[in-house]
């Protein structure tokens, strides 16, 4: 029942004309909202009038059915809530097409017949792949074709790197994968399935569906690797490259590649090197060195091109000259193309030399002159300068402004130098030196981020000299997305070589990032592994951290009982290294469990001991988000005026950031705490709260924000605003695929639904909570919806409400400090 009857209802005339679209589309509900990209549920609550819909809800809905959406915009309107426009920001503007693809060779060469099946597999078959061996131009081909259709695709073009067959490192999964293309079509955190291969697959191509894209797949390992990432529905388009035939992919037609023809790899050298061609052309003068370089190079367009630039930067040099540099270093590498790789580094002085070959050490797909500094122990000035000078000698690529890589052959020729020419010990040098530029980049990272749990300064190494700096936390999140391989990157790096001190520190930097983008589950199995390496570490500080991040990241994944363990054991090490940061920290979470556990008094008095720990630490931030907290807990007990007062006190602390925790806690205890006295003061604070959680692009905070703002309307009797705001929370909930998160709002929901004179909905939702509640430990709302099934069904069912409402008592009695 939604409780609306009557004629010209806006949101019943929108449900209704929603209802035609999908009788246009001919699908049910279930099938609707996977073309669409919507949650089931939700898309149910828009058809039948009992949610108002999104915008992009109806545009996806129109644009399903070719039908403009724009005629539907007055009525949608109507239907919105009356909520502040949300603040201009980084989230919400949007942004350009993302085009990731590298620069297309200017000097690509033949492969007519090739690129003729490439585009004609992509119209028939939508993607197509790409094999041949090491140095044949796949990735050369596959990109040539991506520029050639990106007109015809103009929603992004974009480009991985899958790492298939680079030494040293393991391809890279589907599911980082599939995060990363969605981060690059700017998706919402909210609508990215928080774990699952086939829930991410299913979400990519539901976004693919909607718009024209192109995606290159490069150094795929094989067709299992691909085969989640490949579009469904739509006309969004792949082109996949590997080294082995991918006979897996049955629906995939394949393009193979060999090596050149002679006369295009005379053709393609000539045009590397700068020759006119011509008689008068030093490949024409000189024929047999000629031929002896396109045998030496193996017809393969790799080593043609970089000897080519040999011959195009030594305009002194005969052709006969570069065949002897090519055969000196022949007999030091098994494949005929490493020859051309030492010629090239030969041709370097000793400083760009040495920091080629330590570019093969870094662990990540690609990088910035900040890390390339700090591998090298050079100036960032000197480190910029000498990676400019290897992109002009081709053996780094620069495929944006800023970040650097290494082909996968280049990176194996760099990777193997190093292990010949630089002794082991220099080598562990490096890498050390690369792992601690992660842990104190991701900590300053950390720094301009806001958080509830404040992170201690990184330990673990030395800080390189130079960092990148964060201005704000949308800079602080952007480097984060990007750095995010290379940091998962260096923790199994150092997980790899032993270094526990990186593997226990990193994971704390990174609890704000996972925070926002990919939820609790990826995060958990990092602090278990960061327990381990504490534990081999032995220092009784780091192991209390450990356990106290593990036990925070389990309670977020309402995983309780596991957190209550681990929260003991931090308490137990802490005894043995006392700590009062740390101290403090563990006493504000086990606040938090506590009062899910149902305690009343105890959580209070925790956040408050917690703020004396903070204060004996000095630390004003702490104080202030345990106040937060405090003054919450005192609304939850009833204490209004008492709750009031203490979240002014909080919100009078300064702040650069207007979304700082503490001061949006503050907030939306104090808009619901004079709900009843000041209305008109506590919606303006709920409506502030509201624009700064959407400000900082925080999911769980935007529905806390919803809920509670439902609950402060109904304290005002404004039952219909109460309602819309409760819905619009869910709505963001139901995206967020964290079910336990909704047992904090189920009750609050209920009981306005019940005041509102929707009994129906305010029982299934009490028993909603009532299910969920027991199996995540949560004993406060299990009592409490106890209570308000009891409330409801007074009127009609006395007999059952009695039974739930001494249920609900019976839980609470246990968890009085005189129960046994």
């Amino acid at each position: 029942m939604t409780g609306r009857t009557a004629e010209g209802d806006p949101q019943e005339e929108l449900a209704a004309r929603l209802r035609l679209l999908q009788e246009l589309s001919g699908l049910g509900v279930r099938a609707l909202a996977r073309d669409t990209g919507l949650s089931s549920s939700s898309l149910s609550r828009y058809l039948n009038g009992q949610t108002p819909p999104p915008w992009p809800a109806v545009v996806a809905l129109c644009r399903l059915v070719k039908r403009d959406p724009r005629p539907l915009r007055p009525l949608w309107e109507r239907t919105s809530n009356p909520l502040p426009a949300p603040p201009k920001s980084s989230r919400q503007v949007r942004p350009l097409p993302r085009n990731d693809l590298p620069r297309d060779a200017p000097d690509f060469t033949g492969r007519d017949v090739q690129l003729a099946a490439v585009l004609a597999a992509v119209d028939s078959h939508r993607a197509v792949s790409v094999d041949g061996m090491a140095g044949v131009g796949k990735t050369c081909l596959a990109v040539h074709a991506a520029h050639r259709l990106a007109a015809d695709f103009p929603d992004a073009q974009l480009y991985v790197d899958l790492h298939g067959f680079t030494e040293g490192r393991e391809p890279v999964d589907p599911d980082s994968v599939l995060r990363m293309l969605l981060a690059a079509l700017d998706v919402p955190s909210e609508r990215v399935p928080r774990e699952g291969v086939e829930q991410l697959a299913a979400c990519w191509r539901s976004e693919l569906a909607r718009r024209r894209v192109v995606v290159v797949l490069d150094n795929a390992a094989d067709a299992e690797q691909v085969r989640p990432l490949l579009p469904g529905a739509g006309e969004s388009v792949a082109l996949i490259t590997s080294r082995n035939r991918l006979l897996g992919l049955d629906e995939v037609p394949p393009v193979s590649l060999d090596v050149l023809s002679p006369r295009e790899s005379a053709e393609l050298l000539a045009r590397a090197g700068g020759d006119p061609g011509g008689p008068d052309g030093r490949l024409a003068r000189e024929p047999e060195s000629t031929a002896e370089v396109l045998r030496l190079c193996g017809h393969l367009p790799l080593a043609l091109r970089l000897a080519g630039a040999r011959l195009r930067h030594r305009p002194g040099w005969t052709v006969g000259i570069l065949v002897e540099r090519m055969a000196q270093g022949a007999s030091e590498f098994d494949a005929e193309f490493s020859a051309a790789f030492a010629m090239s580094v030969r041709q370097l002085n000793r400083p760009q030399a040495r920091l080629f070959r330590m570019l093969g050490l870094l662990p990540g797909a690609s990088f910035d002159e900040y890390v390339v500094a700090a591998l090298a122990e050079v100036p960032l000035r000197s480190a910029v300068a000498m990676l400019e000078d290897l992109v002009d000698a081709h053996l780094v690529q620069q495929p944006t402004a800023g970040r650097y890589r290494l082909h996968d052959l280049v990176h194996q020729h760099a990777r193997r130098a190093a292990a010949e020419q630089d002794p082991a010990a220099e080598r562990e040098r490096a890498l050390g030196r690369v792992l601690d530029y992660y842990v104190h980049a991701a900590a300053a990272a950390d720094a301009a981020m806001p958080f509830l749990s404040l992170s201690r300064a990184a330990s673990a190494g030395r800080p390189p000299a130079e960092l990148p700096r964060f201005t704000d936390k949308n800079a602080a999140l952007s480097w984060l997305v990007a750095e995010y391989g290379n940091l998962l990157a260096a923790f199994e790096t150092a997980a790899a070589v032993g270094s526990d001190a990186h593997v226990c520190e990193l994971p704390r930097f990174l609890r704000a990032y996972f925070a926002r983008r990919c939820g609790t589950t990826h995060l958990n199995v990092l602090f278990e592994r960061s327990l381990a390496a504490a534990e081999r570490l032995g220092d009784p500080l780091q192991l209390a951290e450990a356990h106290s991040d593990l036990g925070f990241a389990r309670y977020n994944a309402g995983r309780t009982a596991e957190a209550a363990a681990a929260y003991e054991a931090a308490e137990l090490r802490l005894s043995e290294a006392e700590d009062t940061q740390v101290e403090a920290e563990l006493a504000m979470r086990r606040g938090y469990l506590s009062w899910d556990a149902g305690h009343v008094e105890e959580p209070l008095e925790l956040f408050r001991l917690a703020g004396k720990l903070y204060e004996r630490a000095g630390s004003p931030a702490g104080v202030a988000h345990a106040a937060a907290s405090e003054a919450w807990a005192m609304l939850q007990l009833g204490h209004r005026e008492e709750a009031a007062r203490r979240a002014r006190e909080v919100l009078d602390v300064p702040h650069a950031d207007p979304a700082w925790p503490p001061a949006l806690t503050a907030r939306i205890t104090l808009g619901v705490a004079i709900a009843h006295a000041e209305p008109d003061d506590a919606a303006e604070h709920l409506h502030h709260a509201l624009a700064l959680a959407r400000d900082d692009g925080h999911l769980h905070n935007q529905a806390w924000c919803l809920n509670c703002r439902g609950v402060a309307l109904r304290q005002m009797g404004r039952y219909e605003e109460a309602l819309a705001s409760h819905r619009e929370a869910f709505a963001l909930l139901d995206e967020l695929f964290e079910e336990h998160w909704k047992v904090h709002f189920l009750n609050g929901y209920g009981e306005t639904c019940r005041l509102a004179g929707l009994p129906e909905e305010a029982l299934r939702l009490h028993r909603q909570a009532l299910e969920l509640a027991p199996r995540l430990g949560n004993r406060y709302e299990e009592a409490l919806a106890h209570e308000g099934i009891a409330t409801v069904l007074d009127g009609t069912d006395p007999a059952e409400a009695a039974g739930h409402r001494a249920a609900g008592q019976a839980v609470l009695q246990r968890l009085s400090p005189g129960a046994h």
